[in-house]
């Protein structure tokens, strides 16, 4: 057997590889590249970026919920955290975001009435499980940014799920997304945004590690700080993955080049 002629599988079709790599350019055109490289970080699944401790099963959301929103740079954003069992429907509110959508420019406003404010939801059995809750705020926090992007984001509506967890993990939530592999179910109760404790797929875990793969060599993080945080089943595939992104040096310096500071 001529063992030098055998191709590796490729880590992913060539169509999604593109679509991940022009998310990523919808994203840094829309959102501010300036954020991205100066202020976003990967977030990591450990107490010492989600610290603190709660009593009841709300206020430990509550806890999660607000340092999810400081990491995604979100933090001036008036939102309203709701248990999904009093989730009830209510019209779509009227929010106003002043001065930068994302990041340190944002303007926390003085005072917000509760019907003006993103109402957020969670399951209470996440509360068990932190990553799957950090991991379904970040991805409501990513649909209502998302929405608000000046250009249509790549595959349009049809990819529109898919494009918002590529979303969180530009906002630096990629590993945890690749760990709990996690996706969710919208809940239909009216506005609610929230997601149930399940699994349908919408990336694959390697798609979305693949994704968080470009994030990390767009920041420069080496594989060293990855790999100890990053499931096992994972770490192969994320290693590459990086191999295979720098090896696309045009679509990787496409990236690197755009100069899109976030509009207010």
């Amino acid at each position: 057997m001529l063992f030098g002629l055998v191709k590796e599988k490729p880590l992913l079709d060539e169509d999604s590889i593109q679509w991940l790599f022009e998310t990523y350019e919808w994203a840094l055109n829309n959102f501010g590249s300036d954020v991205f490289l100066n202020e976003t970080t990967m977030i990591l699944p450990t107490n010492e970026y989600f610290p603190g401790h709660a009593d009841n099963p709300h206020d430990m959301a509550q806890i999660i919920f607000d340092q999810v929103k400081k990491y995604a740079g979100l933090t001036h954003w008036p939102c309203k955290l709701l248990d999904q069992s009093s989730c009830s429907i209510e019209t779509p509110p009227k929010v106003l975001i002043e001065g930068a959508v994302r990041g340190s420019k944002g303007i926390a406003p003085d005072s917000v009435a509760d019907e003006n404010r993103l109402l957020m939801t969670y399951h209470p059995d996440q509360v068990k499980n932190p990553q799957a809750l950090i991991a379904s705020f970040a991805h409501m926090l990513s649909h209502y940014l998302g929405s608000m992007a000046q250009q249509p984001s790549p595959g349009g509506e049809e990819f529109w799920p898919q494009t918002t967890e590529v979303l969180a993990a530009f906002m630096g939530f990629g590993l945890i997304f690749s760990n709990s592999a996690y996706t969710f179910q919208r809940n239909t109760c009216g506005s609610c945004a929230g997601a149930v404790p399940s699994r349908t797929g919408y990336l694959s875990q390697f798609e979305m590690t693949y994704a968080f793969a470009i994030f990390c060599a767009l920041k420069n993080i080496p594989n060293k700080d990855v790999l100890p945080h990053l499931k096992k089943s994972l770490r192969s595939f994320f290693k590459k993955s990086v191999i295979d992104i720098n090896t696309r040096s045009s679509s990787l310096e496409l990236l690197k080049k755009i100069d899109a500071p976030l509009l207010n």
